[in-house]
């Protein structure tokens, strides 16, 4: 095999455009492709600026029911102030702030419930 990136991830959702709205207006990720891809069928498209892998936020993955995703993980420099963004726009982060000896983090979630991590990592030893 010879994979080279992971290009992008599908995550479930159940309204594209507040999907959307959520990801790039609350996250402040960019959005890469919004498109038509036939009857019921949007293609949104959203990426950290200057990222390498995107999220598709998609409806029609029957086995993949809106909010069911956990675990995505987004790389932040400045956890405490996007938190006190995040919080400052009626974002719920329960737990706030948490430590570990890996780095820091908060957990969100998106509309759908959806489940997001975001999270600073510590540098290691003598990097």
């Amino acid at each position: 095999m010879s994979v080279t990136a992971v290009q992008l991830f599908s995550l479930p959702v159940s309204d594209p455009d507040r999907a959307r709205d959520f990801y790039v207006d609350v996250l402040g990720l960019e959005l890469v492709r919004e498109t038509e891809m036939g009857p019921g069928m949007r293609w949104v498209q959203v990426r950290p600026h200057g990222g390498a892998t995107s999220i598709t936020l998609v409806t029609w993955f029957d086995s993949m029911p809106a909010g069911s995703v956990r675990g995505t993980v987004l790389e932040t420099d400045d956890l405490d102030g996007d938190a006190a963004r995040l919080a400052g726009l009626g974002v719920a982060l329960p737990g706030g702030v948490q430590e570990a000896p890996w780095g820091r983090w908060v957990e969100l979630t998106d509309p759908d419930g959806n489940g997001i991590v975001l999270q600073t990592t510590a540098d290691a030893p003598g990097a």
